[in-house]
Parts: C-alpha cells; structure tokens; sequence
C-alpha cells in the first residue's frame, strides 16, 4: 500500500503546483489534488507509532 501511496502523493502534489504556475489556474483541479494529498498523509501518517509509548515503561 505504501508503495503505491507515495507515487499517488507526488502526483498530487506536482498537479496542484503545476495548475497554479498556468496562466488561469482552475480551482477545482487544486482543490482535488490538495484533498488526495491530504488524505494520503493522513493514511501514511496513521500507521506511524507515537513517540511516547506508555507500553514500553
């Protein structure tokens, strides 16, 4: 899953940067690839451990 969330973030993220640099950017566009970005950062940072595990005392 990691493995295909990555490349589907980096997508996301170059779309939303290159729809701005074009000469009438489209709103809709920025706003989908903002929210797959977000999601996706959601979803890989879910499976991060906190630092401060009370278990490990």
């Amino acid at each position: 899953m990691k493995k295909l969330l990555i490349p589907i973030l980096l997508i996301a993220f170059f779309v939303a940067f290159w729809n701005q640099n074009s000469e009438k950017p489209n709103l809709f566009i920025t706003i989908i690839a903002v929210l797959i970005f977000m999601f996706g950062m959601m979803k890989l940072s879910a499976k991060v451990p906190p630092k401060d595990d009370e278990n490990d005392s």
